[in-house]
C-alpha cells in the first residue's frame, strides 16, 4: 500500500490541476443583453427647422418619383416599398431593400419620418436602419440606426444616431413623431490586405438634424446584433435600407442622394 500511495497522490493533484481549466472553458452561450447600454443618456438638442436638396454632383437615389434605384435583398427583384405624394413608405413583407449600384467612400443624404401615430416602444417603436456597406448576401454589414429618439428610453449603443451596438451618439437632436428628420453621413470604408487583413478601418461621421451626433468614429468591426464586432474584406457595397419586423406603423423616406467621394 505504502507504494501505491505516491501514485494516487499524483492522479488526484493531475485532477485538482486540469479541473478549474474545464470549468474556465465553459463559456456561457451570448444573448443581445450582454451588449447592450443603457446610461448615460445623451442630451437631448433642439434641431434646425430645415432640411437639404441634392447638390449638383449627387446622385439621387429617391427624388420622390419611383424607387427604380432600389432593388429587393433578398433576390434581386424589384423593390415593393409604396411610393406616394413623393414619399417612399417601407413596406415590411416587402423586406429589405437596397440600391443598385456600389458604393465605397461617400457622402449620404437621407431624410425619414416616423409616424405620428406610432406605437410600441424602446427598440418596437419606429425602428429601421441605414446599412453603409452590406457586405454580401444576408450580410448586412454597417448599420446606423434609425429609430423614434423621442421621449422613447432605450440602450442608448441603439438609439437614434448610433452606430448599433458600437457608437453612442454624442446628442439626441430627436424630432417629434410626425415631424421629417434629416441624416447628413460621411463614410470612410475600410481598406484591407490582400490577406485579408485589415489595412485601415471604417469611419463614420454623422449629423443628425444638423447636429453632429458622431465624430469621426473609428468602427471595429461590422454592427453585430448579438456577439462582438469583426471585419469582413469587401471593396464597394450598396446602401440598404431596413424594413424592421417590429410591429409599429411603418416609416417614410424621402430626398435620398449621394456624393461619391474620392
Amino acid at each position: 500500500m505504502l507504494t501505491r500511495l505516491p501514485k494516487l497522490l499524483f492522479a488526484a493533484s493531475i485532477l485538482l490541476v486540469t479541473a478549474p481549466t474545464y470549468a474556465q472553458n465553459a463559456q456561457p452561450k451570448p444573448k443581445p443583453e450582454d451588449t447592450e447600454i443603457w446610461k448615460p443618456e445623451p442630451k437631448v438638442v433642439t434641431p434646425a427647422a430645415e432640411c437639404n436638396a441634392p447638390p449638383s454632383d449627387a446622385v439621387v437615389l429617391f427624388d420622390g418619383k419611383n424607387i427604380d434605384e432600389w432593388v429587393n435583398v433578398k433576390d434581386g427583384s424589384a423593390a415593393s416599398w409604396d411610393v406616394h405624394d413623393g414619399v417612399m413608405t417601407v413596406n415590411k413583407k416587402g423586406g429589405n431593400i437596397e440600391t443598385k449600384r456600389s458604393f465605397k467612400n461617400y457622402q449620404l443624404h437621407v431624410e425619414y419620418k416616423i409616424p405620428a401615430s406610432i406605437t410600441g416602444t424602446g427598440q418596437g417603436r419606429g425602428n429601421s436602419g441605414i446599412f453603409l456597406a452590406g457586405t454580401g448576401p444576408g450580410d448586412d454589414g454597417y448599420e446606423l440606426q434609425v429609430l423614434d429618439g423621442y421621449n422613447n428610453p432605450t440602450y442608448v449603443n441603439g438609439m437614434v444616431g448610433s452606430l448599433y451596438k458600437q457608437a453612442i451618439p454624442l446628442a439626441n437632436p430627436s424630432r417629434k413623431p410626425g415631424e421629417w428628420q434629416a441624416y447628413d453621413i460621411a463614410w470612410t470604408a475600410p481598406t484591407f490586405n490582400e490577406d485579408g487583413s485589415v489595412k485601415t478601418p471604417a469611419y463614420a461621421t454623422v449629423f443628425l438634424n444638423g447636429v453632429l451626433v458622431e465624430n469621426h468614429f473609428e468602427l471595429k468591426g461590422q454592427t453585430l446584433y448579438i456577439g462582438k464586432p469583426f471585419y469582413k474584406k469587401y471593396d464597394s457595397a450598396p446602401v440598404k435600407l431596413q424594413a424592421h419586423g417590429d410591429k409599429s406603423e411603418p416609416m417614410s423616406f424621402r430626398n435620398i442622394w449621394i456624393r461619391e467621394l474620392p
